[in-house]
């Protein structure tokens, strides 16, 4: 028997601000203190982004708390930390990131099933307030069908 995957943060905003185009897994590089952090969940990837530089994609403003027991050797909470992909995806990313005036966000971080770090990254444009609004028009409608739907099966 596996292992289940362990969601750490996830970002639902991202979801609301931005129009996802295409999604990434990456691995994260990490100290010791922020994995022991990261599993007990003390993460925040709200105002977080990644872009690449050097042919490495860096991720920015992720706050990982201090860990409790980790005295002199904890980490700096917001540090830049490197994600783990594979060159071909690093060049293919600067490419769209460069041309489309795309941007880099972190949707969830989360431990896979074999207990490693990973992040699923989006490539995303911003959404216009029109294009918010015609979101939540689309979804009031889904669930006023539904709940239609639900009240014809009770007869």
């Amino acid at each position: 028997m596996g292992r289940q995957v362990k969601i750490v943060t996830d970002n639902r905003r991202a979801r609301h601000e931005y129009d996802i185009k295409e999604t990434f897994e990456a691995g994260i590089a990490l100290t010791g203190t922020e994995v022991k952090s990261l599993r007990t969940g003390k993460a925040n990837i709200t105002d977080s982004y990644a872009r690449v530089e050097n042919g490495e994609v860096i991720l920015y403003e992720m706050h990982v708390s201090p860990y409790e027991k980790g005295n002199r050797f904890n980490h700096e909470p917001r540090r830049p930390r490197r994600l783990l992909m594979h060159k071909y995806e690093i060049r293919r990313l600067y490419g769209k990131v460069r041309e489309k005036g795309l941007t880099l966000i972190p949707l969830k971080v989360y431990f896979n099933e074999r207990g490693k770090a990973k992040v699923e990254l989006a490539l995303v444009k911003g959404k216009r307030l029109y294009d918010k609004r015609q979101d939540i028009a689309a979804r009031d409608a889904q669930r006023e069908i539904a709940k239609a739907f639900r009240e014809r099966q009770k007869y």
